[in-house]
């Protein structure tokens, strides 16, 4: 009975005025039943060729862009030029006025970028792509949800102190915060995650979370190399941004003879404690005798 079916519906497909070739057996092949849409799998559109939107960023609350993939041509589906087009809400109601991005340049390549003029913080935005009049990816967000700073600047470090034993460091590590955050005034308060490593590791160590833009590293090891990084968000909402230029941090060894398992006892101090601790003793000694010849 289903074979009878599709080669109906085919008949029908060839016969619409509608549509031509294969558009019109896709379009009436989407109405069939699935295990007739399933005999002919090749007719339907492959939604993962499409573009799709991959991030929209905003770096300091006052500007934000949005990219999306560029797989106009190797799907198995003609699209046209690709488009978007962006709606917010004032208030508490959607306008129904789609308007074009402003500006397909500034960010590069398939992408749209709104400068501060068509930024509102405390507004939210839908955004879609658009292929011959059509959909093909949509989403929605304010512009607080999707800050993620530019990387922390002019790393640099300094050695604290080293430990009596000369195995371990400590040091301190300096940053400076994005130039176009403006933290001065208040409009971002930035968290920041420093983490490091043996040059030779691949796994990094994080810190928690801080508000300052310098953080001591304790126990280091000597005669190692380690690489540091630092990255920031906005606290309290967005997402971490990327990560700083990779800072080297080498700790020469401070000893020639210094290593890990050996441990150098203070045999001067003993020997200085030791002949004032005789010196004491025969004092007390004389003294004691002189005492009992007196008696």
């Amino acid at each position: 009975m289903d074979l009878w079916q599709l080669l109906l519906t085919l008949a029908l497909a060839g016969s619409s005025d509608a549509f031509s070739g294969s558009e019109a057996t896709a379009a009436i092949l989407s109405r069939a039943p699935w295990s007739l849409q399933s005999v002919n799998p090749g007719l339907k559109t492959n939604s993962s060729k499409e573009p799709k939107f991959t991030k929209c960023r905003s770096p300091e609350r006052e500007t934000f862009s949005c990219h999306w993939t560029d797989e106009v041509h190797h799907g198995t589906k003609n699209l046209g030029p690709i488009q978007l087009f962006y709606t917010r809400r004032n208030t508490q109601e959607w306008t129904q006025e789609w308007k074009e991005c402003p500006d397909y340049v500034s960010a590069g390549e398939n992408s749209c970028y709104f400068n501060s003029s068509f930024t509102s913080i405390w507004i939210p935005y839908c955004i879609k792509l658009t292929s011959n009049g059509g959909t093909v990816d949509e989403k929605c967000f304010s512009v607080d949800e999707i800050v993620q700073p530019d990387p922390p600047i002019a790393l640099n470090w300094t050695l604290l102190n080293v430990s009596l034993t000369g195995i371990h460091a400590d040091i301190q590590v300096r940053w400076e915060a994005p130039r176009n955050a403006d933290i001065q005034k208040g409009w971002m308060v930035l968290e920041y995650e420093l983490q490091y490593k043996e040059v030779n590791e691949t796994k990094w160590k994080m810190m928690d979370p801080i508000l300052t833009t310098s953080v001591p590293v304790y126990s280091l090891k000597v005669d190692k190399e380690y690489e540091v990084r630092v990255r920031s968000k906005q606290r309290n909402s967005g997402n971490y941004g990327e990560f700083s230029e990779v800072l080297y941090v080498t700790l020469p060894q401070m000893s020639q003879f210094t290593c890990e398992e050996d441990f150098y006892f203070p045999w001067l101090l003993i020997i200085i404690f030791g002949i004032f601790g005789l010196t004491v003793m025969l004092f007390v000694f004389l003294f004691s005798k002189q005492q009992r010849k007196e008696n």
